[in-house]
This record gives structure tokens, C-alpha cells and sequence, in this order.
């Protein structure tokens, strides 16, 4: 996309002011989406986006500039205008780039822009099929396909010159039940760094939309849940969004450089019930938030965040690492060229215990079991939390006895932490797009089922 011999004249051009380091993004991404709704295709989109960022630091100050022109002209614009924000003693010396070659770890079979319309459009119908035949009760079937290609360039004034192929499709179904005059919805979403062989074994789109289906129909038929403090038990999967935002977003050293986080100054003790791990590994092949290299060109990394309870790690970018006086890990994230790099997770999980998900349930006594999550919010700076519980059944002596909605977990991420006395054996993980100041990523969040001694449970 942008030749070595250009990418020398444009970070030599982003130095000359007095910056100490310089840095060029460069991205071509082709992405694409189907849309389904009541049995009619209805949108089918292609998008292509081109252009590169240049970032320039002087110290612990940093200069993003951005720019759709990546000719030699429109990138030596750029850099001239992050240079200018830039004051202090030039750079003396040529920067010479060395081609660093990446090791792909997510080959990729189909790509989906080269899959015909025809079998796209059946795999929408076959959800919208599927889901209605759960249950004369849906009424409503939503379905998508989304999938993106991305080719990036990254190079610095360390001599950095490297680059990544990445490719992501993902399937989205929501079903609606209706019935007694109200109506309540379910959706599946999984997806995966990897093309449209993800539909070839990985994940069948007819028993995600019939989950969908069923949990609308489940809600639909659900008495409120009681309010009160009591055991919970958190289901795997998804279930790991509340770690991913109550506590993972304050383990990222974008809160923790600047002491925007209760894990701050923390590394080596113990914040979590020993029985908990808690790891971010951006190696997994083909996993949704993976990666061979980061957004900064630093290959990824497994990052054991808590180990047996004791806090390890904390993900890091490069300039937050220049302000905590710590190396990168290969954390360095970005929605898209047009926003500069912070420290993101990738696939952030509670890792396998050793207890048996039938005993946790049956040692509960009465409380509630969040089977699926939705959605929440969370103050980064406290760790406190609100989620809703998408699926959620009360637990009457040591059995699931029915299906409640309404529900909503209130707490403190170290708190919660604390309480966790049963993790499961059996790990899993769902895909989400998390959102933060440099913009939407995919990430993946995960844990096997845990229990949760005592927590708030919202509700009537």
C-alpha cells in the first residue's frame, strides 16, 4: 500500500519539529453486509475505506493526524500537520525501515466478498426458517451477515516496517415472540477471524436462530424476578461481559497510566478468590478477537491478567507504556485508521476451574442462574455495574425451578471478584464489539459457569 522508500521520506517529514517518535498507520478495508427482515431480503451493502493515520510523540504527548490520501503528497501533508503541533530539538539522521514479515495464524479458506449473493441469501433464510419453527409465537425474524476484509500497513521511526492481512465474518439473528398483548425478543450473534468456512462446521445458523427464538419464547412466557440479595450463578459465554467491563476495562493501562482504575498500582496482589484466572490471549487461531500483530505492529501476546486471585498483568499500549514505564504486550487497538491506538482487550476470559455444572447449580440453594447476559453499564473508575440479564431462572432448593426477566446484577467489579467460590469446567466464549475512545473493536469475552456468593439482583 505505501512503499518503504515513501514511508522513510513521510516519518522523517513527521520528526522534523522535535517529536522522538513517529509512526504510520495505513488501511484498505473492504466490508460488506446482508440483511434479512420477515422472510425479505432487504439490504445488501459493500463499503471500502482507504487511508492511513500518522502519530507523533514528543515525551508523553502525542499528535494523530489522519488523512485519505495516501500518495507521497497527501501523506507528507499529514505528517507536516502533526509536526507542527510538535516543538522541541529536530531528529537528526535518516530513518531506514527493515520489511518485518508476519506470521498469519488465521488462514483463511472463502473469502467473503467472493461468495456468491445466492448462498448468502439462503443462509438468511435458513435462519428466518428455523427461528419460526420454534414456535408459532415468533413473529418477527431479523437476520445479518456481516464480514469485512482488511488489509494494514504499519511502520515507525524504530525502523518498523510490517504488515497484516485480517478477515472477519460474523452471523446476527434476533427472533420477537408475541403473545397476552406484550412481546419479548432473543438474538444470537456469533462470529469469528476467519471467512465464510466459518458457516461450514464452526457454527450452524439454524440452531443459533433457533436459540434466539427460544429465548424470546422463554422470555415471553417468564414471571418478574424478585428483587433481593442472593447466590448467582453466571453462566459461560457471554456471561463474561460483566469481567470485560466491570474489571477488564480497568486492568487496560488507559485507566491504570492515569490512575482511572481501582487495580491501579496493584500488580502482585491478591484482588480476586483464588480459584480465579483471568487471562487476555489475542494467539487463539481464528478467534474473534484475534490477531497476528496489534495496531502498533507489536505481535500479540497470552497475557495472564490474574493468576490464583493475585493480579499479574495489566494490557498496554506504547504510549501508556512510556507513561507506567512498562513494555507493550501487544494491546495496542483501533477501530479504524481514522483513530489512534489505545491499550484494548482481545479474547478476555475467566479461564476453566474444576467444578461440575450440575453441582454448582445443586449447592445453590435458592438464588438466581443467569444463563445469557445483555447489556450494562459500568463506571471504570469504581468498577460499579448494572447488567440486564437476557435469559435468567430462579433457583429454588439446589434446582432450576422457572424462567424470570427483568432481572438486572448490581455490584462492584472487585467485589464480585471476591465472592466467586465455583468455577466450572467448561470454558466458552461469545463475540460483542466493544467500544471505547479508539472507537468500536471486535472482542471476545468468555468463562465457564462461576458462582457468585451474594450479589444485588434487580427486578420487582
Amino acid at each position: 500500500m505505501i512503499l518503504k522508500s515513501t514511508a522513510e521520506q513521510v516519518l522523517n517529514e513527521a520528526l522534523k519539529t522535535g517529536g522522538d517518535f513517529a509512526e504510520i498507520f495505513c488501511e484498505d478495508r473492504r466490508s460488506g453486509a446482508v440483511g434479512l427482515v420477515d422472510r425479505r431480503v432487504e439490504n445488501a451493502s459493500t463499503v471500502r475505506r482507504h487511508g492511513a493515520g500518522i502519530r507523533v510523540y514528543r515525551g508523553l504527548n502525542s499528535v494523530y493526524v489522519h488523512t485519505n490520501d495516501t500518495s507521497l503528497f497527501g501523506l507528507t501533508a499529514a505528517a507536516r500537520k502533526a509536526a507542527d503541533a510538535v516543538s522541541g530539538e529536530a531528529c537528526v539522521g535518516d530513518i531506514h525501515l527493515t520489511q518485518s514479515l508476519t506470521a498469519n495464524i488465521h488462514p483463511v479458506k472463502a473469502m467473503p466478498m467472493d461468495v456468491a449473493g445466492a448462498r448468502k441469501a439462503q443462509l438468511l433464510k435458513d435462519m428466518d426458517l428455523a427461528a419460526r419453527d420454534v414456535s408459532p409465537e415468533i413473529h418477527q425474524v431479523r437476520a445479518n451477515l456481516i464480514y469485512w476484509d482488511s488489509d494494514v500497513l504499519i511502520a515507525n521511526s524504530e525502523g518498523l516496517y510490517t504488515g497484516d492481512r485480517r478477515v472477519y465474518t460474523r452471523m446476527a439473528c434476533s427472533a420477537v415472540a408475541e403473545g397476552g398483548g406484550e412481546s419479548q425478543s432473543g438474538s444470537a450473534s456469533p462470529g469469528a477471524m476467519m471467512g465464510f468456512e466459518l458457516f461450514e462446521g464452526r457454527v450452524d445458523v439454524a440452531e443459533q436462530a433457533r436459540k434466539a427464538a427460544r429465548q424470546a419464547v422463554t422470555n415471553l412466557h417468564a414471571q418478574p424476578c424478585p428483587a433481593g440479595v442472593m447466590p448467582v450463578v453466571i453462566d459461560g459465554g457471554f456471561g463474561g461481559v460483566i469481567f470485560h467491563e466491570a474489571c477488564g476495562h480497568s486492568l487496560e493501562a488507559a485507566a491504570v497510566a492515569f490512575g482511572n482504575s481501582e487495580f491501579a498500582g496493584k500488580l502482585g496482589e491478591v484482588i480476586a478468590s483464588p480459584i480465579v484466572t483471568a487471562v487476555d490471549d489475542g494467539t487463539l487461531p481464528g478467534e474473534w478477537g484475534s490477531l497476528n500483530i496489534d495496531d502498533e505492529g507489536t505481535p500479540t501476546t497470552r497475557l495472564v491478567l490474574i493468576q490464583d486471585g493475585v493480579l499479574r498483568n495489566y494490557m498496554i499500549d506504547r504510549l501508556n507504556g512510556r507513561r507506567m514505564g512498562m513494555a507493550p504486550t501487544g494491546s495496542g487497538r483501533r477501530q479504524d485508521y481514522t483513530f489512534a491506538p489505545t491499550s484494548r482487550m482481545r479474547n478476555t476470559f475467566i479461564a476453566a476451574g474444576s467444578d461440575d455444572e450440575a453441582e454448582i447449580i445443586a449447592s445453590c440453594g435458592d438464588g438466581l442462574y443467569a444463563k445469557s447476559m445483555g447489556g450494562g453499564s459500568v463506571n471504570p473508575v469504581t468498577g460499579e455495574f448494572n447488567f440486564a440479564v437476557a435469559e435468567g431462572y430462579l433457583i429454588r432448593g439446589g434446582k432450576i425451578d422457572r424462567p424470570v426477566r427483568g432481572a438486572s446484577l448490581i455490584g462492584r467489579g472487585s467485589e464480585v471478584l471476591r465472592k466467586i467460590d465455583r468455577v466450572g469446567s467448561n470454558m466458552w466464549m461469545a463475540q460483542g464489539m466493544c467500544g471505547a475512545s479508539s472507537g468500536s473493536i471486535p472482542t471476545n469475552v468468555g468463562q465457564p459457569m462461576i458462582r457468585v456468593t451474594d450479589m444485588t439482583v434487580g427486578g420487582r
